[in-house]
């Protein structure tokens, strides 16, 4: 019975922790996101670097949104769908866009 209820709360507080992540788009970040735009890889811009973000703010945050959710190839590089985590909801990758977005100088 204690291996039950132990088991129970373990799984009961890894949703929760799953769960504030969703609204948490630096922590998106920092898990997913981080290996390619804090280097550029593929062409991604750079985490903070608002010459790199700023043709694609101008773009506005639908447009974003759409090649952050479904993939995007331009002319810098690709862009997978989700950054390649099809694991991510899409609540949890337009966070990560907005985070990115702010820290680049955007709204």
């Amino acid at each position: 019975m204690r291996k039950t209820i132990v088991t129970a709360a373990a799984m009961a507080a890894l949703f929760i922790s799953s769960a504030g992540l969703a609204a948490d788009g630096k922590a998106v970040y920092d898990t997913y996101c981080m290996a390619c735009h804090a280097m550029g890889v593929a062409g991604a811009p750079k985490y903070g670097d608002a010459d790199a973000w700023s043709a694609r703010i101008a773009q506005g945050k639908a447009t974003l949104y759409e090649h952050s959710l479904n993939g995007f190839q331009g002319e810098a590089g690709i862009m997978p769908a989700k950054g390649g985590f099809t694991n991510l909801s899409d609540d949890e990758v337009k966070a990560a866009v907005d985070h990115m977005v702010a820290a680049a100088g955007g709204e």
